[in-house]
């Protein structure tokens, strides 16, 4: 039997009259990790921190850990959500210290880990205030794991990051959900590196949950095409309507020497045979497929069409 880590019914919040969560049901299983995308303003904020109990819901139901969220509960969940409070004056181990005892779970070998995991152990000595951005989200990344939670909420968690910290962090946690079980629901811009991270995508849209796929449902959802290029599409155009195809529907004339299919990409060999017989020289094929930040743009806005 399935075992769920974070379940939602109806979930909603508004503000006066304003809906910004509109009942969201969401399902996120022990062990994986729950990308969370949309827009600015698209709710995905306002979710976590209903379900930390930082905001409270106007409707619905949450259940963490297959029960009605209490303080126990909230002790088994690391978190990040908007930018966390460390003391300026003080080291990123000093201020792990803090947070640690007043968990109740002081270690100063795991602090040194945390550090490590994170890449600060070289600069565990500096003051906060001297952190760069980067390093002020690697010491709150550091905050949220250190005491081994069974639940991490991550709100953007790689922002301020360079692409050497992003790898870092996205290794660190494929690692913890893959050998701790533990469960990560982490929203982010950065689209390529929820596609990289991520076992389901969910994705929020005007406070609702319109798409939540696995990784291989996203990728027979996304969109494909083969581009040819040749040497006389009104001539290519022919062949191809001879065989069944129609206009905009199958195929698109792009320009004088491009002719993009949608349909029958299995096909484009004997299409290209088809091309040749007939005098029409192919200079090149390509097959296309949208990435996640193109599929998630054609969704939330679905007159969109892949080009190339």
């Amino acid at each position: 039997m399935t075992e769920y880590v974070i379940e939602t019914t109806n979930l909603t919040k508004k503000y006066k009259n304003k809906t910004v969560v509109n009942k969201i049901n969401m399902k996120i299983e022990k062990g994986k990790i729950y990308g969370l995308l949309g827009k600015n303003g698209a709710g995905k904020t306002t979710t976590m921190r209903m379900l930390l109990n930082l905001a409270s819901k106007t409707s619905g139901e949450i259940k963490i850990f297959q029960n009605k969220p209490d303080r126990e509960t909230y002790k088994k969940i690391g978190t990040i959500i908007e930018t966390p409070g460390f003391y300026e004056n003080l080291t990123a181990e000093e201020n792990l210290t803090i947070i640690s005892k007043i968990r109740e779970n002081y270690s100063k070998e795991k602090i040194k880990q945390t550090l490590k995991l994170v890449s600060l152990n070289e600069s565990k000595n500096k003051k906060y205030k001297e952190y760069s951005l980067g390093m002020r989200q690697r010491l709150a990344i550091a905050s949220a794991i250190i005491h081994e939670p069974e639940l991490l909420i991550l709100d953007e968690p790689i922002n301020g990051l360079d692409p050497i910290g992003i790898k870092e962090i996205r290794h660190l946690l494929k690692k913890l959900s893959r050998e701790n079980n533990t469960t990560i629901l982490i929203s982010s811009h950065i689209l390529s590196e929820i596609e990289n991270m991520a076992d389901i995508i969910g994705v929020m849209d005007n406070g609702k949950l319109i798409k939540e796929l696995t990784k291989e449902e996203l990728h027979n959802q996304l969109h494909k095409n083969v581009n040819f290029e040749v040497s006389n599409t009104n001539k290519a155009s022919q062949v191809l309507e001879k065989i069944g195809l129609h206009h905009y529907i199958d195929y698109e004339i792009q320009d004088k020497n491009r002719i993009l299919l949608y349909t029958h990409l299995n096909n484009r060999d004997k299409i290209n045979e088809l091309f040749v017989k007939n005098d029409i020289k192919v200079q090149k094929i390509n097959l296309n497929e949208e990435n996640l930040e193109e599929y998630f743009t054609r969704i939330i806005n679905p007159e969109k069409k892949l080009k190339t």
